[in-house]
């Protein structure tokens, strides 16, 4: 084999790699695009899902179509989007449950760090704790004073074992040093029913299901759970602003992908999230829906991930919850 020989081939092998690079990073893929979502159409994540891939296919050229994979409380769609192919085509809008509590309450099948890819936060929302009208209550410090005075006569509700409504019940239990019951329910609507008719004391409840009720004065807010008040409830205090400092319990969702997808996509993906997130119309929009818009780069939305997950850890550890 000659010099020229030699040459050509040496040519053609280093150009393999290159042709399969650009190929799997082609931007926008040619393939159909796919934001899977955890939870059934109609609710918090399915709005804002449908919201932002509806401007995101604007702004990229093509449609990307949300598939709702509900069940498990959104863990078979964190399982389906960790195994799916790490080529830029599918996106999860994943959730605080999935990602941070799941994984220390039960057996799961994916690694939410390993197994997922972390590519922008997407919106947040805090919880509201309400009470019932007969609860005798108007405060958080009264609450908290009820609850030390009786213990283990105040329950709070929740959508379920393992879900932010449950966690952001048993964070502050620990912070406040009191002993409320949990009580689980299937949803936010049987939990709202049972408090309405005065069957369980409080509810950590989504601001949208409880606002109605609260403006009929049918049920009392005493703090929300960020560490800002919404906008939409300007007059009630946060927690942390309550006399516990630093309390915050966050509902958010953020989007993610499959493990293995190359790094030029996650950032593209990123690039392209973060600007619907801060488009005017898409920000009004979410923001009538009572969520708030939480772009990030990759390396926040994966630290924001890991503090998550070590708080509600150590928060399931002392209180020794469990899924039983």
């Amino acid at each position: 084999m000659n010099k020229r020989t030699l040459l050509h081939c040496a040519l053609a092998l280093a150009t393999v790699p290159l042709a399969f690079g650009a190929a799997a990073q082609d931007f926008p893929p040619k393939k159909p695009v796919t934001l899977v979502v955890g939870f059934a159409a109609g609710g918090a994540a399915d709005a804002a899902a449908r919201l932002i891939a509806k401007k995101l296919g604007e702004n990229i050229g093509q449609p990307v179509v949300v598939d709702n994979k509900g069940g498990a409380g959104g863990n078979i769609a964190h399982q389906f989007v960790a195994n799916a192919a790490p080529d830029g085509t599918v996106l999860l809008l994943g959730s605080v449950g999935p990602l941070t509590i799941a994984p220390h309450l039960m057996k799961v099948t994916y690694d939410p760090f390993k197994d997922l890819a972390p590519v922008s936060g997407g919106v947040n929302f805090p919880n509201v704790l309400v009470v019932h009208k007969g609860a005798g209550v108007k405060t958080l410090a009264e609450f908290v004073q009820l609850s030390k005075k009786k213990p283990g006569s105040v329950d709070f509700a929740s959508t379920g074992a393992g879900s932010a409504s449950h966690l952001a019940g048993e964070l502050f239990n620990q912070r406040a040093g009191i002993d409320m019951t949990h009580v689980p329910y299937k949803g936010g609507a049987p939990a709202l029913q049972d408090l309405l008719g005065e069957r369980v004391t409080s509810y950590f409840a989504a601001p949208p299901t409880a606002l109605p009720h609260i403006e009929a004065g049918k049920l009392i807010p005493l703090a929300t759970t960020g560490l800002t008040r919404p906008a939409y409830l300007p007059n009630i205090p946060t927690v942390a602003e309550s006399g516990f400092p630093g309390f915050e319990a966050l509902n958010w969702y953020a989007f993610v992908a499959p493990g293995k997808t190359p790094a030029p996509l996650l950032e593209r993906w990123n690039q392209e999230i973060v600007k619907v997130l801060n488009d005017p119309g898409v920000k009004e929009a979410l923001n009538k829906h009572g969520l708030t818009p939480q772009p990030t780069t990759r390396a926040e939305l994966a630290a924001f991930m890991k503090k998550e997950s070590a708080q509600w850890a150590a928060t399931i550890k002392e209180r020794k919850i469990s899924m039983d």
